[in-house]
């Protein structure tokens, strides 16, 4: 997939309630939409890069224009809370391999 999208990276947004994820599109909106038509909740979705040619910390990038979200408190297009991302990080190890 990365190599035939990004090169190097593929987009994925992950439904941290359901432990989910939409992979492989140009946009992390597109996935997220996906996920919205499948019955997942906003707050739940959270956009990512994964670089499946990198280990550790590199594997993923908690970096998305969805995770803008003044209301839940992360205001970067960062994951800022680290429970969240711990989180993620756990779905996208199950789910990846």
């Amino acid at each position: 997939m990365a190599e035939q999208g990004f090169g190097d990276m593929v987009k994925a947004v992950v439904d941290v309630e359901k432990k989910i994820m939409a992979v492989d599109a140009d946009l992390h909106a597109d996935e997220e939409a996906v996920l919205l038509e499948h019955g997942s909740v906003q707050n739940d979705l959270w956009g990512i890069n994964i670089y499946p040619f990198e280990k550790g910390e590199n594997f993923i990038e908690y970096d998305s224009m969805i995770n803008i979200r003044p209301r839940q408190n992360n205001r970067s297009r960062i994951v800022e809370d680290p429970e969240t991302r711990q989180l993620i990080s756990q779905i996208i190890l199950n789910l990846v391999k």
